[in-house]
Order: C-alpha cells, then structure tokens, then sequence
C-alpha cells in the first residue's frame, strides 16, 4: 500500500545515515526497510517517568535500528500510586491509536507495576494486537515484602499489618494495595482486592471467559525476574511463583491460576509461547538499563 511504502521509505531513511557510516548496520538496516519492525510501547512503573528508559530505547534502535519506541507518559512519578483501572485507561487511550497504526502488531514493554497495567489492558481490549508481551520484573502474583518502596509510603507499617489498610475502600484507591497479596489473610485479599484478584478470576468475575480470550491473543509472554531483584517480593512473582500461607514460594506451574489455566498461562506453555527469563546480580531499578538483560531476555522477541 501506498502507506506500507511511505513507512518503509521512511525507516530506510533513518537507517541510511548511519549504514553510511557503519557497514556492519547495512544488514539490520535492509531488514528494517524491507521487513519492518514492530513499534515497541513502553510502560513505566511505581514512581517512573518515561525519561527513565532512555537506555533501554537505545538498546533497541541499535539493535533492531528504525525501530518506532514510544515510552507512554502518563501517570509519571507519585501519579503512579493512582488506582490500577484508573491507569488502565488511560494507558489504553495512549497505546490505542499506536496499534491502531501498526497494521502489522506492536510489542509491548512493561516494567514492575507497568506490567500489571498491561495485563489489564490486554485482559479488558478485545481488538488489541501486541505480539510479544515483556514483563519486565513485575510482581504478575502480587506483592507482600518489606521494602524501601513500603517504608517511604507507608512508614507506620510493615508487611504483616499492611493489610490493615490495603484491603479496604480506602486503600483500594492505592495502586500498590490493589496488587498487595498477603498469604496470612487470603480471604480478604481475595474479598478486597479490586484489580489483582479480579485478573487472576481468584474472586467471580463474569468477564473471566473473555478476558481470557483476550489475553491470549498475545503470540509471546515473556516473564523476566531475577533472585537479586530486592523489591519484588517473593522475587518469583515476576514469574506468577508465590509465597503459600507459610511464605514458602510455590512456583508458577503449581499454582491454582496455572493449573486451572484461569487467564491462559497453561495455554500459553502448551503453544511453546511462555518465556522464563532469571537473570542474577540485577537489582530492581536496573533492569530496564541492564544491555545484558535486553539481549538474553528481550532483544529476539521485539522482532
């Protein structure tokens, strides 16, 4: 199409400059201006902004070069405690027309509590058309720890008594409450949590069958985590593992939400689309600047 051909005139000529330069670039840049990369979508954590990410946007035009990325700005900084849903939609008003545009799919990117906002939108938006999902280091089975995160918001308390707050009304309107799940008060979680326990369908939830479906209209889901993380707290809940009620962790394939393929994780395993990526020696706020994270774990799904 006349558009298709704009485009690719478009990335070539963003490539042109440097394979001028660098013979070695002359490859990837043919590949982008015949082939095309997906646009990749960033979306940012707790206490983010988009120019955070600056790093892991060079990674990815050096190595997939003429590469459309965009770090959604929005909800930037103490923003993010905002509601989940709340960020939901607004995240989805921002990525819409970007997928809209791509004809061919777009990636997404999305870091710590980014990558909750991304299941939500993934859950809740029927036509979307993201191929690989990344989470990057996102508490995907919820958060219990004490960490410096907890002790800067809530200083008065500490992880066993946190719940005291989270699950009610008012902690609701807290992001990280709507995500916090403590294994010595499971029934209130379930009972009150408005966003995690309604994505992993642990409380009825009449939408479970297409939000379901939605979700798995993904091609790949990329779980990267690490043991040195110090934030995500088990650290396998980046890869949906969590602690059972005596704060022993239970990893991803034993657990209910697995088993029962309550939102498609044993689905997406059986189809060979469910990616593990442990990375040691990454602490939480590096890893979206870390090249060696970018090149194990992401850099050959954002093609």
């Amino acid at each position: 199409s006349k558009h298709t051909g704009t485009l690719l005139k478009l990335q070539w000529w963003r490539c042109s400059g440097a394979a001028g330069l660098l013979y070695p670039l002359l490859g990837a840049c043919l590949w982008a201006a015949v082939v095309g990369y997906k646009p990749v979508i960033i979306v940012h954590g707790l206490f983010d902004s988009s120019g955070d990410f600056k790093n892991l946007q060079r990674f990815i035009n050096e190595s997939h070069p003429g590469t459309n990325v965009t770090v959604i700005d929005l909800f930037d900084r103490s923003a993010s405690l905002q509601p989940m849903w709340k960020q939901v939609e607004g995240f989805k008003a921002a990525i819409y027309p970007i997928m809209q545009n791509a004809a061919d799919g777009v990636h997404f990117i999305c870091y710590s509590q980014g990558g909750l906002v991304c299941r939500g939108i993934l859950s809740t938006l029927s036509d979307h058309n993201v191929e690989s999902f990344i989470s990057l280091s996102s508490p995907q089975a919820g958060q219990y720890g004490d960490t410096d995160y907890l002790r800067y918001l809530f200083p008065q308390f500490v992880k066993s008594n946190l719940y005291h707050l989270c699950y009610t009304s008012i902690g609701q309107r807290i992001s990280i409450c709507n995500y916090w799940n403590d294994p010595h008060h499971r029934d209130l979680y379930v009972n009150s949590s408005d966003y995690l326990a309604l994505l992993n369908s642990e409380r009825s939830n009449p939408n479970s069958t297409e939000w379901k479906k939605n979700f798995l209209k993904i091609k790949k889901l990329v779980l990267i985590g690490g043991p040195d993380d110090g934030v995500i707290t088990p650290w396998q809940s980046s890869q949906f593992g969590f602690y059972d009620d005596n704060e022993t962790v239970v990893e991803m394939q034993h657990q209910d939400i697995y088993l029962r393929d309550v939102f498609g994780l044993k689905t997406l395993a059986a189809r060979g689309d469910l990616i593990i990526c442990s990375v040691p020696g990454v602490e939480h706020v590096f890893w979206h600047s870390n090249e060696t994270v970018f090149h194990m774990c992401m850099e050959k799904w954002l093609v």
